[in-house]
């Protein structure tokens, strides 16, 4: 298989945060009234653009979706609190998988629906560099249509020079990753068990495989 570009889901898949992301949402739609659980936060929100996460939420459990733009700005504050005080890292064994891909020529994206400015913040903690241990980053502030629309995988492409989604592998820890790979006609789509959603609910998506984390897909490239 000629896979030539990787592109990778961030927490959850590549960078283990305790799903720090998914417990501020649930505490900032609580606080706003409402009582969700973390669980179900997991299954409705999981990989989606945070605002359209909390708009889907509300409609799901019949609250007051003119409530979402106040719930996303307390989130969006509440989060940037948490990250100042997490201990971020990769999940085992990533980092060297990322940097034997890049040493065998291929290329590495990140994208995620978190803003530029939280996934930046990650970065920053882990101390990735750029074109050591990835060559682009894409947020959901770099397209007009989040997962699981096709738009950030495509844009990896264009960046890349590559014209066939069969040379791409898709990676990632939720359902909607699943369908945006599958949507951008990916060669791969990898789901992994090492963050947001259950074996179940991946299933769902139907993934080429489920691995227990990223590190495992080496065996596919290699």
């Amino acid at each position: 298989m000629n896979i030539q570009l990787l592109v990778l889901d961030m927490a959850g898949t590549t960078i283990d945060e305790d799903n720090v992301v998914y417990k501020t949402l649930t505490k900032a739609v609580n606080d706003y009234g409402y009582n969700v659980t973390l669980d179900k936060v997991l299954e409705i929100c999981a990989g989606m653009e945070k605002a359209e996460a909390i708009k889907n939420l509300l409609e799901n459990i019949g609250g007051n979706t003119e409530d979402t733009e106040a719930i996303f700005e307390n989130f969006s504050d509440e989060l940037g609190l948490a990250y100042n005080d997490l201990n971020v890292k990769p999940i085992a064994g990533v980092e060297e998988f990322l940097l034997k891909v890049k040493s065998a020529g291929k290329k590495v994206v990140l994208n995620t629906g978190y803003t530029q400015k939280i996934a930046y913040q990650l970065l920053t903690k882990l101390n990735w560099k750029i074109n050591v241990h990835y060559d682009a980053l894409i947020t959901a502030d770099d397209v007009s249509e989040s997962r699981p629309s096709p738009e950030m995988i495509i844009l990896a492409m264009k960046k890349f020079g590559i014209s066939d989604p069969k040379e791409v592998l898709k990676a990632g820890d939720s359902a909607i990753d699943i369908q945006e790979g599958k949507n951008a006609g990916c060669g791969v789509t990898i789901a992994v068990l090492s963050g947001a959603q259950t074996r179940a609910q991946l299933e769902l998506a139907l993934p080429d495989q489920i691995l227990n984390n990223l590190s495992e897909a080496e065996h596919i490239l290699f």
